[in-house]
């Protein structure tokens, strides 16, 4: 299991791979990887969106992170997970997430990787404060569930 978060943006696509060439041996064992990467969008509530600002509390973060992960491999037998988030600045079409989970079925797979997924962007602590277009800034005041 490896933990990420990261002020730098990153190429979630390089990253997975150089993870996958890099990770424990799991020569033969996994028969599947489950990957999600979520991007920053330039809408939300209705509104256009220049740029967000994304906070998260040292510590209890990575620790609710890895904590997810290691419920996620009891229940799903996980061989390996892999999560990178970003904070600080982003921009939209910049990766925010990458969640990549490996498995030996692809079952398990998928629903490791979506609960992960959800457990990470409706518990985790992560604030968000976005910059609409037109200068004016606002705090999302919830997590989303489910979408």
């Amino acid at each position: 299991m490896k933990i990420i978060i990261d002020s730098s943006p990153f190429d979630p696509w390089r990253i997975l791979d150089e993870y996958q060439k890099n990770m424990p041996k799991l020569d033969g064992q996994y028969g599947a990887t489950a990957v999600f990467v979520g991007t920053m969008r330039d809408f939300n509530e209705g509104d256009n969106v220049s740029e967000m600002f994304l906070e998260h509390y040292p510590g209890m973060t990575e620790r609710h992170l890895e904590n997810i992960c290691q419920q996620a491999t009891g229940e799903y037998q996980l061989l390996e997970s892999l999560v990178v988030h970003r904070v600080g600045v982003i921009k939209p079409n910049d990766p925010i997430v990458l969640v990549a989970v490996w498995t030996a079925h692809r079952k398990q797979a998928f629903e490791a990787c979506r609960e992960i997924m959800e457990d990470l962007k409706s518990k985790a602590p992560f604030w968000k404060k976005e910059q609409l277009n037109g200068g004016k800034d606002r705090w999302v005041d919830k997590n989303t569930k489910g979408y």
